[in-house]
């Protein structure tokens, strides 16, 4: 009796959910609509380390789908700022706090336009331990999970854009 009633409740949710007007981000896979567009984006240059990072882990999420004709270009500037708060007894820093802000705007390589201009952001607390090598291993692996986040932010919004944009569009 309780697999009957749960059996229902899924049918009744699958039948709400499908005239809701919800439809599946990247339906096609990697031949998808979406795919595609998000395959078409080239990353332009970013500078400093941070930069290097996100660049590297934008153009891994946005070549998911293959190689495409340039269609689009991704414009990123960064602000990585490390501060030290949480002073002990002996005015020493025992914590950090590391900040990854990106605006990046996606620009049209047809006629100029901008298509997308927007920020995204991350940030990581950082232990200050008595190791000085540890702890800049620790800023470091906070600037690479940063720099993670911050690319898949930044694809996410991107993916939005186009599949509101898109051909497709109503």
């Amino acid at each position: 009796m309780k697999r009957l009633a749960a059996s229902l409740a899924a049918i009744g949710i699958a039948f709400a959910l499908s005239g809701c007007g919800l439809k599946p981000m990247y339906a096609g896979g990697g031949s998808g609509e979406v795919a595609r567009g998000l395959a078409a984006v080239d990353v332009a240059a970013i500078p400093g380390r941070s930069g290097w990072l996100v660049r590297n882990a934008l153009r891994d999420r946005l070549g998911a789908a293959g190689d495409a004709t340039a269609r689009y270009r991704l414009d990123v500037r960064l602000d990585d700022t490390l501060e030290g708060f949480a002073l002990l007894s002996d005015d020493t820093i025992g914590r950090e706090r590391r900040a990854l802000r990106a605006r990046y705007q996606l620009v049209d390589l047809a006629d100029g336009t901008i298509v997308l201009d927007a920020t995204a952001g991350s940030d990581a607390g950082i232990d200050v331990v008595s190791s000085e090598y540890a702890t800049i291993a620790a800023e470091q692996t906070a600037l690479e999970n940063l720099a993670r986040d911050v690319a898949d932010r930044i694809v996410t919004q991107v993916a939005l854009e186009l599949r509101e944009s898109g051909p497709g569009a109503p």
